[in-house]
């Protein structure tokens, strides 16, 4: 044990007992307090919602419950991380600063940055632990996959049981979105913290995911046959490796060979979880610039802000992409093929930078992980340079994936009266059937704001006849060989130096796709 050394555990995105390797850590130590820091830079940043606030302070609600049982305090202070920890260590004197590696957006970048600077002009011993398969600064990508099945078969770190306080127990209360300024946000979320999150694995290994894989794609089905573990990853109320090791034990332990399929398919998007968190901390650029910068002025001086806007408000005259924009920002949740799909009408039809769209989407996700989220907007927006472009169909995913028209009808009323043949075209509707039904077409709802052929021939030619040129397939080598995956266990991503003018409209899931 460190003579009279005292741990400071800085808690970011890991808001848990369980596997937690910096409390572990602590226990070391003469004595020790956790931290949390809600932060100015994250509370303005247009990345944030009120609704990520919010489960915040669930699971320190109850995080601190669960330290405070152990005798480790839980501070949970307000301001730049700098000006926190300078505070707190004239308050406390602490010598070692405990915390888990963070792959988050550039704000938390520059301030990861600026609190190592501090600790290495206070003699303060900054350490940091893995919790993820994302690997620092890191050479090359080949071999990555056994390194991440190596974190993740280690052993679980377990809870520490009794820590010796170096403060009182006795803490404030909690902020709340009020005092910190925030507006009520609206939204129905899941249960935070990390009961809700071990309820939610539980439930989902033993009976919800026997139908993942059926279940994925359709907006109605995913909402119970997803795993819904999103934001607790996100958050930290679980770890990456509690989910895969309790998900190869539920494989292990069953004999359902139905049950045994649909796990391994969840298992597999596990490792695509990590794959694209990879990406961002490889190059942390792609969270503003395109990863193929033949991209560069594609779309930056077409973009529409009325087209943008009607899109953001679930107005665009498309009822599959309306119907997902408003229950999305309803319940800050949505399955990854219709996420997939806002995000192709932004880019293909609406010929939308993926930027601002972006960023909007990163508000309504409750789920909010920088490194997959960027990843996927570029992905889905044809600016990888390596991926096949996938223009998905508003129309046709209407049809396959809500063909009663249940879900269309509860997000999008103004259609609830229209018949079943026209829900997903209502602008194909006879003017006395909109009279009929109660709904004209540009007056209760909004005619489509493009042609769909048209935008979707125009982006096709826009982005095939880049690919082709001799700039873009030469760029594509480089993006390959630095962010694609390998033969180790991962399927390729890479089109190589021939890619082929093939938009997909995919109707089964891909397999580097639907991590959710």
């Amino acid at each position: 044990m460190a003579a009279l050394s005292r741990a400071l555990v800085w808690f970011k995105r890991d808001l848990r007992v369980n596997d937690h390797a910096p409390l572990a850590a602590a226990q070391s130590h003469h004595d020790a307090l956790g931290l949390f820091i809600i932060e100015p830079d994250w509370l303005p940043s247009p990345e944030c919602d009120a609704s990520h606030v919010d489960f915040a302070l669930g699971c320190l609600y109850e995080l601190r419950a669960e330290l405070a049982s152990r005798g480790m305090p839980l501070l949970v202070r307000v301001g730049s991380a700098v000006e926190v920890l300078e505070k707190l260590h004239a308050e406390v004197g602490f010598s070692n600063v405990l915390s888990h590696e963070e792959t988050g957006s550039g704000w938390s970048y520059q301030r990861d940055l600026n609190a190592a600077a501090w600790c290495r002009s206070q003699r303060v011993l900054w350490q940091e632990f893995t919790q993820t398969g994302v690997v620092r600064r890191l050479h090359s990508r080949s071999g990555w996959a056994k390194r991440w099945q190596s974190r993740m078969d280690a052993p679980l770190v377990l809870p520490v049981t009794a820590f010796s306080a170096a403060v009182s127990l006795a803490q404030p209360v909690l902020p709340t979105l009020a005092s910190l300024g925030l507006a009520p946000h609206g939204k129905t979320l899941q249960a935070a913290g990390e009961k809700a999150a071990q309820q939610t694995l539980h439930s989902f290994l033993q009976s919800r995911g026997q139908n993942y894989r059926k279940s994925i794609s359709s907006p109605l089905s995913a909402e119970d046959g997803c795993s819904r573990l999103s934001p607790h990853l996100a958050f930290g109320t679980l770890s990456m490796r509690t989910v895969h090791q309790a998900t190869e034990a539920a494989i292990a332990s069953t004999n359902d060979r139905g049950l045994v399929y649909a796990l391994r398919g969840f298992a597999g998007r596990l490792r695509w979880h990590c794959h694209f968190m990879q990406k961002l901390e490889d190059e942390p650029a792609i969270e503003f610039n395109n990863f193929a910068r033949v991209c560069d002025g594609l779309r930056e001086d077409d973009f529409n802000q009325d087209h943008f806007e009607a899109w953001c408000a679930g107005l665009t005259g498309f009822p599959m992409v309306d119907a997902c924009m408003r229950s999305l920002k309803a319940t800050g949740w949505l399955n990854f093929r219709m996420r997939a799909m806002l995000v192709s009408f932004s880019s293909y039809h609406l010929w939308l930078h993926w930027r601002e769209p972006g960023l909007f989407l990163a508000r309504q996700f409750l789920d909010f992980e920088p490194g997959i989220h960027w990843s996927q907007m570029q992905m889905q927006s044809g600016t990888t340079g390596i991926n096949t472009l996938r223009m998905y169909s508003p129309t046709k995913q209407a049809q396959d994936q809500d063909p009663d028209g249940i879900f269309i009808r509860r997000w999008v009323p103004e259609l609830a009266r229209v018949p079943l043949p026209y829900l997903a075209k209502p602008w194909t509707m006879d003017i006395s059937v909109q009279r009929m039904v109660g709904c004209i077409i540009g007056v209760d709802y909004p005619a489509p704001i493009v042609d769909d052929k048209v935008a979707l021939n125009l982006a096709k030619d826009r982005l095939y006849g880049l690919r082709q040129t001799a700039a873009a397939r030469l760029e594509a080598g480089g993006v390959q060989a630095r962010h694609g995956s390998r033969k180790s266990g991962l399927s390729a991503t890479g089109q190589g130096s021939k890619a082929k003018r093939v938009a997909k409209t995919p109707n089964e899931p891909s397999p580097q796709g639907d991590l959710f």
